[in-house]
């Protein structure tokens, strides 16, 4: 069990730091260009670094063997003269001579080297039994019957080999033979076997030497890229800090500029349009601040000539019926274009209060379905001239939220006017439902639906997915962008979403106390789509009366009506 935990622990600290590394590589560009150029780096001193320390050592190896390969040519003609000079005859004379034969060409060389002298394999049948001599008899076995018997077909041989040292270990060697002619008892083999010790702390030497070269090399390329890339980003990190602190609001923040090279052309440069964004945006705040002004002055200025307009029409419409028929219908005209004027005005004075600040939520404990429900009874006569069918789903339990009643129901009302003018006299399906954190009210209809991008304008002033569409209930324009503003003031959501032919979807979201923060809603907003794809999710902004400074309203016997059994509805039509 532990050694199952401590590898767990293990892997999971393994994870971490693999996440925190790959955290790192993908935030930083100066480590993505250490890490490449350090990787390339490596890769390349170790190829080069290979390269080079095989042609040393090949370089020496073969040096080296061209060198034994002389002296033992040499060795061997030397100890064939002498053979060829002696006068021994008995058994004690011939091993006498090749003993000192043995010893004599053991120091002949440029280097101590061993000498053996065996008989060549087939000449055992000879009269006098003579083994051989020897400098080293313990490295008799480094002598390969393969080397004894290619030495046997003639020439000069050699071969590679390992040399056992005292202190533990082998050491590079190279083993030379040739045949040499003994008198009274016929063909002997000559070996000699060189050390390459020498050689190969040579090649130890050049390599370490290579290795401490290419680890400076590895260090100064990477300090060199640590200081280029550093002079390289950090104007570029500061451009970043100094941009978030420009979208953050701090319209004052500046790039320091220092020198006439690239970088400070490009702190010059972000400086200026910095200077061209913040003239703009004062302009443009300057702008808004007397747009709205003028509008709300206008809409006030308004009320006093409407307000007589609209008495004078009114005389004149209750005598109609004394006009002939083109002054009739032009008084009928007259009225219905006052009413649409009245709703506008209407509309932009709420704007002006939202655009001030000054609209204030007067928040109540009330159930959503009673406003769902005068909400539709007062869209009922518009369905039924438009040939559409509203068709309403409420739990049976209570669904009790902090709101205020007559902005939740004109939301309703404009979500309903615009599903039954969009529906083509198909079906508008509305549906409530809550969980213990927020109230959901779904608008749905099977009209000619919205496109995504649609989508994504539907709630801004004066907007029309198709400007050329007729108009049958003389909307303002302003209806869905005040239902957004009257959903922001509860501190909840409204939604959009839609597809060509498939219909639209409106979702309007409420939290069921003040000061509660929505993270979900209870109902889908997208039909037969989980998770929600294409939806729309318009960012709620505090206004300046905040939600959460609301007491709360609801009554204690309230406070058990907060788990809702979706699956028991009731259908209202």
């Amino acid at each position: 069990m532990r050694v199952s935990g401590a590898w767990r622990l293990l892997r999971a600290r393994s994870r971490r730091r693999v996440r925190a590394w790959s955290s790192v590589w993908r935030s930083s560009l100066q480590v993505r260009v250490i890490t490449s150029t350090l990787a390339i780096g490596l890769v390349a001193l170790t190829l080069v670094g290979a390269y080079v320390s095989a042609r040393m050592a090949d370089g020496l190896f073969q040096a080296r063997l061209d060198q034994v390969l002389q002296e033992s040519a040499r060795s061997a003609q030397q100890a064939q003269a002498t053979l060829d000079f002696s006068t021994a005859t008995a058994r004690t004379d011939v091993q006498r001579l090749l003993g000192d034969v043995s010893k004599a060409q053991r120091t002949g060389g440029s280097d101590r080297r061993e000498v053996f002298l065996l008989r060549a394999p087939g000449q055992e049948g000879s009269s006098l039994d003579i083994s051989g001599a020897t400098t080293t008899p313990a490295l008799i076995p480094l002598v390969s019957p393969e080397l004894r018997l290619a030495t046997a077909g003639g020439g000069q041989q050699w071969q590679s080999v390992a040399i056992p040292r005292e202190t533990g270990g082998v050491s590079p060697g190279v083993l030379v033979g040739q045949d040499v002619t003994v008198p009274v008892v016929g063909t002997y083999q000559l070996f000699f076997l060189y050390s390459l010790q020498s050689e190969q702390d040579r090649l130890d030497f050049l390599q370490r030497t290579l290795g401490l070269a290419a680890a400076a090399l590895v260090v100064l390329l990477g300090s060199m890229t640590w200081l280029v890339t550093r002079q390289t980003v950090q104007p570029v990190r500061r451009a970043a800090q100094v941009a978030e602190r420009l979208a953050d609001g701090h319209l004052s923040e500046r790039m320091p500029e220092k020198g006439e090279d690239e970088m400070a052309t490009l702190a010059r440069s972000f400086n200026e349009m910095a200077d061209s964004l913040q003239d703009q945006i004062h302009r443009m705040e300057e702008l808004s601040t007397l747009q709205r002004r003028f509008v709300s002055d206008v809409s006030h200025e308004l009320r006093t000539p409407l307000t007589t307009i609209r008495m004078a029409g009114e005389v004149i419409h209750a005598s109609r019926e004394d006009f002939d028929p083109a002054a009739k219908r032009s008084a009928e005209l007259l009225q219905t274009q006052l009413d649409r004027f009245e709703d506008l005005l209407a509309d932009l004075l709420e704007i002006s209060r939202f655009d001030a600040g000054a609209a204030v939520l007067d928040a109540e404990g009330r159930d959503v379905r009673d406003v769902v429900i005068t909400a539709v009874d007062h869209a009922a006569p518009l369905a039924d001239r438009r040939g559409a069918w509203l068709h309403v789903v409420v739990p049976e339990e209570r669904c009790v939220a902090d709101i205020d009643p007559r902005r939740v129901e004109r939301i309703l009302r404009n979500l309903l006017v615009n599903a039954v003018e969009h529906a083509e006299g198909s079906t508008v399906e509305v549906t409530v439902g809550a969980d213990a954190h927020a109230v959901a009210i779904t608008v749905r209809d099977r009209g000619v639906g919205m496109t995504p991008d649609e989508a994504a304008h539907v709630f801004d002033r004066f907007w029309r997915a198709d400007p050329a569409r007729a108009r049958t209930t003389g909307g303002t324009g302003l209806g869905l962008a005040i239902s957004l503003e009257d959903a922001h003031l509860h501190g909840g959501w409204l939604e959009a979403w839609g597809r060509p032919g498939r219909g639209a979807s409106f979702r309007l979201t409420l939290p069921r106390r003040a000061g509660i923060r929505l993270t979900d809603s209870p109902l889908s907003l997208a039909p037969d789509e989980s998770p929600i794809t294409g939806a729309l999710r318009i960012p709620v902004v505090r206004p300046n009366t905040d939600p959460a400074a609301l007491p709360d309203m609801a009554s204690d016997q309230d406070d058990d009506q907060v788990y809702l059994d979706d699956a028991d509805r009731q259908e209202v039509r």
